[in-house]
């Protein structure tokens, strides 16, 4: 197939992008007691980035414990070392920093962003969130009171916030995956404070823990600084989690989530996609960007654009150390459930058969070029993608021979990913959340239907 001048013109302009996005030097050291540091300088502005990341997250929460990471998270900021909640956060303020704690599904991070003037204050305030936070039974009763009542709430007035839940716990059944990130009504009521603390004892070490430091500093004088800080900082308590590589599911399995009286359908479609390791992650992103990943995607161009059946649709793709989930995601009237369910469907379909012309990669190609430099620009984000790339046993290539893979990538290549990740039409999990009573007969075309109501206090329902 002959590329237009157009083609030919965005594939330049993306090859000579490419060639400026890379990293910037940095030193990796491991200290005796397992900590990672990462340290990088950026001396074109007077700030300095911060991560201390953690390893294990929301798939490291105990059975029937959901939402335990995301509460330490949450109140790791309430209050570490000498410092009260109050005291801790004015300590940051009063200098124009910011510091914060939050919980992803294999990782905890204390993320910091200060002037280089107030690096020691950076430092002690990270150090103290990770290694001597004061989990207080009173900040823990707080936090549990409100993440329940942010729960409740969404069920009453934002759904779509819990579509992504009750999509994952059914896709992913008891494996880690399944975890909802942020608990569920009863598992957050179950967990006490001791169980808490018993959590943070198990989990946070310093053979866990990679601590990415970038900005206006001098190398040496920070690998000291950060060695005397963390270095001696002893084991977790308890034994790392594996996690087992999860199953696709074959056949159709459909939850319908009852929400009586709802006015909009919020649906999820999907299945098993890939891990942070899979080799073709260039042409996947380019596919997910053409498929659903920006505002002239084939999913919004059908379902908004020429239907009028909503107002978003995309596709989404997570890969962790094993495999993620990979969905189509969009709400629509309850009247159009089908009409809309139907079409995302048949777009995945397209998506198998058509795939994508050389016209239409370019156009990818420069879009996300156009996206990703600016995610290395500040130090703070180096800092996260120094980590990230650490936490996930990944090499700088992942970063600076990107531009070039995106470039290589042909409508073949694009058609192996897309038939390694996404799944058939006939392999599918439906996840709707909706008025049962208008769309219960309708979506028994989809395959056998399990049905719940909105106000079960968990999201947890097998297959």
């Amino acid at each position: 197939m002959r590329m237009s001048l157009a083609t030919i013109a965005l594939l330049l302009s993306t090859v000579a992008a490419a060639q400026d996005v890379s990293l910037p030097d940095y030193e990796r050291v491991v200290l005796d007691n397992g900590t990672v540091l990462l340290m990088a300088e950026k001396r074109d502005v007077p700030l300095i980035g911060m991560q201390a990341v953690v390893r294990g997250g929301t798939a490291s929460d105990p059975a029937d414990h959901a939402g335990m990471a995301s509460l330490l998270a949450a109140i790791l900021e309430k209050g570490a070392g000498d410092r009260d909640a109050a005291t801790f956060a004015e300590a940051s303020a009063a200098v124009g920093g910011s510091i914060s704690a939050s919980a992803d599904m294999e990782s905890i991070t204390v993320m910091a962003d200060f002037l280089s003037r107030d690096t020691e204050l950076m430092i002690e305030l990270v150090a103290d969130m990770v290694m001597r936070p004061t989990l207080s039974e009173d900040q823990f009763r707080k936090e549990q009171q409100r993440s329940i009542a942010l729960l409740q709430a969404a069920k009453g007035s934002n759904p779509r916030a819990l579509v992504g839940s009750y999509a994952n716990a059914f896709l992913f059944g008891d494996h880690p995956y399944g975890n909802p990130p942020y608990g569920s009504e009863s598992s957050l009521a179950e967990i006490t404070h001791a169980e808490l603390v018993e959590h943070y004892r198990a989990n946070f070490g310093g053979d866990r823990l990679i601590v990415a430091v970038v900005g206006a500093f001098d190398v040496a004088a920070m690998r000291a600084k950060l060695t005397d800080v963390f270095g001696g900082w002893p084991a977790a308590a308890g034994q790392a989690d594996s996690i087992a590589a999860p199953e696709r599911l074959s056949g159709r399995h459909v939850l319908l989530v009852d929400k009586p009286g709802s006015a909009q359908t919020y649906f999820m479609i999907g299945n098993v996609g890939v891990a942070i390791d899979y080799p073709r992650r260039a042409e996947l992103q380019l596919a997910n960007t053409l498929f659903g990943g920006r505002f002239t995607s084939m999913l919004m161009t059908a379902l908004r654009t020429e239907s009028g059946l909503t107002y978003d649709a995309r596709s989404i793709v997570s890969r962790y150390s094993a495999a993620g989930p990979v969905f189509i995601s969009s709400y629509t009237q309850t009247a159009t459930t089908v009409a809309a369910v139907d079409l995302a469907i048949e777009k995945l379909g397209a998506l198998h058969r058509r795939g994508f012309s050389e016209d239409m990669i370019a156009s990818a190609r420069n879009y996300i070029m156009g996206q990703f430099p600016p995610t290395l620009e500040t130090a703070g984000s180096l800092a996260n993608m120094l980590a990230y790339l650490e936490l996930n046993g990944l090499g700088r290539d992942y970063i600076d021979a990107y531009g070039t893979a995106l470039a290589a990538a042909t409508p073949v290549s694009l058609h192996n990913a897309i038939s390694e990740v996404y799944p058939s039409m006939d392999d599918l999990v439906i996840v709707l959340i909706g008025d049962a009573e208008a769309i219960r007969e309708a979506v028994t075309k989809y395959g056998p239907v399990t049905e719940v109501s909105i106000t079960e206090p968990r999201f947890r329902f097998y297959q």
